[in-house]
């Protein structure tokens, strides 16, 4: 039985050989997914904003979907409109960037030229593109407070499910 059991494990794991990378190899850009891409050319968070949405420092995007439910005033809503425009004014070609030195690195690989001098630079830059994307983002969670009341971003962390609204403590311009 012992032998049988062993003689099976030994064929499941012959059939199946596959690293969890199985089929990356194909995608244009080997590093990012086609979401990922996909979100960056649009301008998308990413999740790359977290810290602020997590701990009541709603974004415009999620703001604008909830806008009647906030009650924002036609104020709030261009002001919020306005910032959100300037983020994807700013991400969009940071993202574009950021596919661009992707595909360079992956190409670096791809033919056999990378160095240790050119993967320094590559990942140098990347790093400095990721950094600017996410001050971006989370720069823009900031500036929305300004236009929300505390009221405002309180409905918005129930509205988002979170058990608190995370928006307490925060100090900006007395939304506490």
């Amino acid at each position: 039985m012992r032998h049988a059991l062993l003689a099976l494990a030994a064929v499941l794991i012959a059939a199946d050989p596959a690293s969890p990378y199985s089929g990356l190899e194909q995608r244009g850009v080997k590093s990012l997914s086609d979401e990922q891409t996909a979100d960056l050319r649009a301008g998308r968070g990413m999740g790359l904003a977290l810290p602020a949405e997590l701990n009541g420092y709603p974004g415009p995007v999620h703001v604008l979907e909830l806008a009647d439910r906030l009650g924002l005033t036609e104020d709030q809503r261009k002001r919020v409109q306005d910032l959100h425009a300037a983020m994807k004014a700013e991400t969009v070609p940071l993202g574009e960037r950021l596919i661009a030195q992707e595909t360079d690195l992956d190409r670096q690989f791809a033919g056999k030229t990378v160095t240790p001098a050119s993967l320094q630079a590559a990942t140098t830059e990347i790093g400095a593109t990721q950094g600017a994307l996410r001050l971006a983002h989370l720069r823009h969670h900031l500036s929305t407070l300004d236009i929300l009341t505390p009221g405002q971003i309180s409905l918005y962390g129930e509205l988002r499910g979170y058990r608190e609204s995370g928006g307490q403590g925060h100090g900006r311009k007395g939304h506490h």
